[in-house]
């Protein structure tokens, strides 16, 4: 086992002297990398967005945006890293000064006013730029120049498919977990859809052909404090045994958060993020198995819409920067009330499989939460998989109540799971989140829901139900009264919803 070492830029940087808990942005500010930023500490900004050399989807390496906020620094042990400064001398003019073209198109259109958030931005954008599947569209008003990448007209903004995408196939989604506080982000938006392609002698697109960083052992002590990543699941399960006071981690979007605003501190930090075992997407004849360590980025690229419900919640999950890093283990492991997947997986029926060095179990995820971030997981145990039971409902919707349109946390959460055969409601799966102390079905209004007409009368009768549904409180976020009421406003827009999609 070798002493953990990043590769920054193209060159090996050892961790040592950081301490196990130092983020990964510190860790490049101390080396003179100062271009990413602390913003918030907390992954909301964006000021500290890197790129990581990540397995991909559609070719074996993607360029993946994260927050160096939240990262602990050995949990990159082995792996790549670009930062904005390392971005000039990758792009493919190669000299040192010169811009990559993120950043060229960033200066010349005034997406920078004090520049804080900018390196940020460009990682993001970069991330978006080299994503393999992006295309240019064709339906868009060419450039005065001719060139057909204009991007709008005295009408207003001609983007591609809608606004949020580009003529160039640039998705807007890559840059919400990155917020600009004096530029505004028109200039910005339009430096994301002047990009072009990366040409062919360009460094870092070459390098997506390549495999990615193989996941390393890490063995990192210092001032006893200790980062530990085993190779297997086997080997971590035995690890916990003798550890049950071990922090697991996987993409540290929670953790990371404790370190920086709480400062937390563990003894013993256990990384899972890199075990194959729970690495792994599976569709069987009767369930989908998706590892707990996925990414949530990288599960809805691989189930590119298969689970309906999934690819309505993901969009809405924090943000692109987060989701790149968060895991349905994670989320679900942390037992908040508040997270978005647990209210879909309710929906979903899904269950959770735990695993121990002595074996492993099955729970439904209703008999998970037992209380306020407490589980019925065991010290010892973690979880592996989440699987969701086939076929899956055909009428389906997730709802969030928050105050901002992305990058939120959740006033109330709903999520639907019906199936409706002759206009009668024969099977009604409602997950609530916000509104308890944990994660909870909706059980009462499913009842009310189950063997009677998907009619206004029915909705209306069950919408009053559900606004009784959980223990909603008064916080910063809503009143208990709002809460409620959202609940059964939920309940209707879906039958609203469902109606127009016949009518239409």
């Amino acid at each position: 086992m070798t002493a953990p070492r990043i590769t920054v830029n193209g060159a090996e940087a050892p961790i040592s002297p950081a301490a196990p808990h130092t983020t990964v942005l510190d860790f490049l500010r101390e080396r003179g990398l100062t271009g990413t930023k602390e913003g918030c500490a907390e992954g909301e900004c964006g000021a500290c967005a890197v790129l990581v050399a990540r397995p991909g989807t559609n070719e074996p390496t993607d360029w993946v945006a994260v927050n160096a906020c939240l990262l602990p620094a050995a949990a990159l042990d082995g792996q790549e890293v670009v930062t904005s400064e390392g971005l000039a001398t990758a792009g493919p003019a190669g000299a040192p000064g010169a811009l990559h073209p993120v950043q060229e198109e960033m200066a010349v259109r005034g997406g920078s006013q004090c520049g804080y958030c900018t390196p940020g931005f460009v990682c993001s954008m970069a991330a978006e730029y080299y994503r393999p599947d992006r295309c240019a569209h064709t339906d868009t008003e060419p450039a005065e120049d001719g060139t057909g990448t204009g991007t709008g007209t005295e009408d207003g903004p001609r983007h591609g498919a809608d606004p949020e995408h580009g003529p160039n196939g640039f998705d807007l989604h890559a840059l919400s977990g990155n917020l600009c506080r004096c530029t505004g982000y028109r200039p910005i938006r339009d430096a994301a859809f002047a990009v072009g392609a990366p040409t062919a002698d360009d460094p870092l697109a070459q390098r997506r052909a390549q495999s990615p960083p193989a996941p390393v052992a890490t063995e990192y002590v210092r001032d006893g404090r200790a980062f530990l990543r085993r190779s297997t699941l086997g080997e971590t399960l035995r690890l916990l045994r003798e550890r049950p006071d071990a922090v697991v981690v996987a993409g540290s979007t929670d953790w990371g958060v404790e370190v920086n605003i709480r400062s937390r501190r563990a003894d013993c930090v256990v990384a899972v993020d890199r075990l194959p075992e729970l690495r792994e997407l599976r569709f069987g004849p009767g369930a989908v198995e998706i590892g707990a360590a996925l990414t949530l980025t990288e599960i809805e690229r691989r189930l590119d819409g298969r689970v309906p419900l999934l690819a309505e919640l993901f969009p809405q999950f924090a943000s692109r920067l987060i989701r790149n890093g968060a895991t349905l283990g994670g989320n679900l492991g942390t037992g908040s009330p508040i997270g978005d997947s647990p209210p879909v997986l309710l929906a979903l029926e899904a269950s959770v499989v735990l695993a121990d060095a002595d074996g492993e179990r099955q729970v439904p995820l209703a008999e998970y939460f037992t209380g306020y971030r407490q589980s019925v997981r065991r010290p010892g145990e973690l979880i592996r998989a989440v699987r969701v039971p086939l076929p899956l409902s055909p009428v389906v919707a997730f709802h969030k109540i928050a105050k901002r349109r992305f990058d939120d946390i959740s006033s109330v959460a709903v999520a639907f799971a019906l199936d409706v055969e002759d206009g009668i409601v024969r099977k009604a799966r409602i997950g609530l989140g916000g509104v308890a102390a944990t994660p909870l079905r909706a059980l009462a209004t499913e009842e009310a829901l189950e063997g009677r007409p998907w009619t206004a009368e029915t909705a209306g009768a069950a919408a009053r139900v559900l606004r009784a549904e959980g223990t909603p409180m008064n916080d910063q976020r809503a009143s208990a009264a709002y809460r409620s009421a959202m609940l059964g406003q939920s309940l209707l827009k879906l039958y609203a919803q469902t109606t127009e999609a016949v009518t239409s």
